[in-house]
This record gives C-alpha cells, sequence and structure tokens, in this order.
C-alpha cells in the first residue's frame, strides 16, 4: 500500500465546563462527539524521510507550511516511529476558527494514515503521539460519542446509538482558542459546586432522552467569546429563534450548534435561515469499531470503504 485516502470528521462539544486550573492548564470535563462533516485526506509514501503538504479549500491554502499541525504531525510520527515521510493533500471542508476541531482532525487523519501506510500497531504510542500534538487529538484518533476530562487526554468512549441531528451557524470570523481561554481568567467567575451538565447529559443521551439531553447543552467558554467576537452571540440569537431541544457553542467557538429531534426540523430550519453565515446539517457518527481492524490491531473508523473508494474523484 503506497497511497491512502483518511475521512477525518470534525467534532462538537455537547458541554464544556472548566472544573480548575492545574499547573497552569485548564481542566475540563466535556461530552463530544464526532459528526458527518470531515476533510479528505489523501496521503502518499515518499522514499526519503521528509513530509510535504498541499491544502485546499475553507482558505486553508494560505496557511504556512512551518505553522502546518497537519504537517507537524506527520513529521513527529517519522522521527517517533522511524518510518519515512509521506504527501499530504488535505481537501478542507471543516471550517477554520470554528471549534470543530478541524486542525485536530487533519493531524490525526495524517497520524491514521501513516499508522496504516507503515504498518504501526502500537496504540499506545500513537495516542501518547496524539497527546502531545493538541488536547482534543488523542480524543479524535477514534471519534464517535465520549466524554473528555483533564486537558483533555482522558477519553471515555459513551456507547450512545442515537444519532442525534445539528445545525451548525459557523460565522465566518473565528475565534483563538488562547485568546478565549485568557479571556475567561480575565473575567469574573468563581469556581464552585455545581451540578455537572456533562454527567447530566451523557445519562440523558444514553437512556435516548433527547429532549432531556439539549436542556443540559452548554459551555464555559461562551461568554469569554462574545467578548472576542460579536457574530458568535449573532449566531447564537439565530439558532435560538428556530426553537431546537437546546443551543450551545462547540469548543472556543465560533459554530453554533442547534440540537432538532430530527434532520427534517434541521433542514427546515436551513431552508428559513435568512442570516448571513454558513449553516450547516449534520449527524452525529458513530464508527462501527469492530468493523476495520486491518493493519492497526484496533479498528480506524476513518478509513475509506471500498464503496467511498469508488465514489470518491480524488486520485
Amino acid at each position: 500500500m503506497n497511497t491512502i485516502k483518511i475521512k477525518s470528521y470534525a467534532k462538537v462539544n455537547l458541554t464544556l465546563e472548566i472544573t480548575g486550573v492545574e499547573n497552569g492548564f485548564h481542566m475540563l470535563d466535556s461530552l463530544v462527539a464526532s459528526i458527518d462533516l470531515f476533510d479528505l485526506i489523501v496521503l502518499k509514501k515518499r522514499k526519503d524521510k521528509l513530509s510535504s503538504i498541499t491544502m485546499h479549500g475553507m482558505g486553508s491554502e494560505e496557511i504556512p507550511p512551518e505553522k502546518n499541525n497537519a504537517l507537524k504531525a506527520a513529521e513527529a510520527f517519522s522521527e517517533t516511529f522511524g518510518t519515512q515521510g509521506v504527501q499530504i493533500t488535505v481537501y478542507k471542508n471543516i471550517p477554520i476558527g470554528a471549534g470543530l476541531g478541524g486542525s485536530s482532525a487533519d493531524v490525526v487523519g495524517v497520524l491514521n494514515g501513516m499508522a496504516q501506510l507503515y504498518g504501526i500497531t502500537d496504540r499506545t504510542a500513537l495516542k501518547a503521539l496524539a497527546d502531545s500534538l493538541g488536547s482534543d487529538t488523542g480524543y479524535m484518533l477514534t471519534g464517535g460519542f465520549a466524554r473528555m476530562q483533564g486537558r483533555g487526554e482522558k477519553v471515555t468512549l459513551l456507547a450512545i446509538k442515537e444519532r442525534l441531528n445539528f445545525l451548525l451557524i459557523c460565522p465566518e470570523s473565528g475565534v483563538s482558542a488562547g485568546a478565549c481561554y485568557k479571556k475567561y481568567d480575565e473575567l469574573p467567575h468563581t469556581l464552585q459546586w455545581r451540578e455537572s451538565a456533562t454527567q447530566g447529559c451523557i445519562d440523558a443521551l444514553l437512556q435516548n432522552r433527547i429532549n432531556e439531553g439539549g436542556r443540559y447543552l452548554m459551555n464555559d467558554l461562551y461568554v469569554p467569546a462574545l467578548h472576542l467576537n460579536k457574530d458568535v452571540e449573532k449566531a447564537h440569537e439565530e439558532a435560538v429563534s428556530f426553537s431546537p431541544l437546546g443551543v450551545t457553542m462547540s469548543g472556543s467557538g465560533s459554530a453554533v450548534l442547534a440540537l432538532f429531534e430530527t434532520k427534517e426540523l434541521c433542514e427546515w430550519a436551513k431552508s428559513r435561515y435568512r442570516g448571513k453565515y454558513r449553516i450547516y446539517v449534520v449527524q452525529t457518527v458513530v464508527p462501527d469499531y469492530t468493523k476495520t481492524k486491518r493493519t492497526f490491531g484496533w479498528s480506524n473508523p476513518f478509513v475509506l470503504s471500498d464503496e467511498e473508494k469508488a465514489d470518491a474523484d480524488v486520485e
């Protein structure tokens, strides 16, 4: 195998609670899920240890190679596992700076793809490498529904089977994660006991009580994001106007998600949207962890199926 194509899914934070600060890092408790919005990544083996990257879409062509996290991931992979490099092509569909994990998705797409190309089966080492490259990349190696805790490195996969339906409203302007956490620290707040929205949402969704789950949607970074980008507040107001089951911001913004009971209701809301932001109808993705074990030693839900390969128009 010399070439592989990888689907790298976006993620949404249904909840994001900041539970404290340890050693200068914010501790999180967050319910996350993969959604069916993804970047397509094509990897080709090189005969040397160098890696290169070409980006297409969403303005990603303007990202300098030295600041491209997907390229950094390839270089780190080669150094960690002693492999040759890869030629990377990313066809970007996940909005940049939206809190949907687009950069992390590309990182784990590269890690998963290189693991397949070079026969790396040490999942523990791959997870450790992913954790070193970003707070949510360890989770995104497998995706699906999960609870992320600590700095994001503590990942508990959840057996939530129900597909959730969201309307995503994505302003063109983004929010810097670093600036958002800094603003959170600057704003007055107290870390005191409160009911865990994350636990409440998990309990509701595990029992398929979608309506109840919607009431727990929240994000402690929402107010800081408002101070940095007023588009977040506008998008939130637009989402609330459709009377969904719940509304929240994903990650550090700027994307806002509205949970509806059905995909048809999401399509209804989309058809009546008159705002100026990008809008998507998406569903959660529940990977089949038993379907594609191949050379990993564990399943990789992101590799295209044979049918998808046939349909893909990317060479």
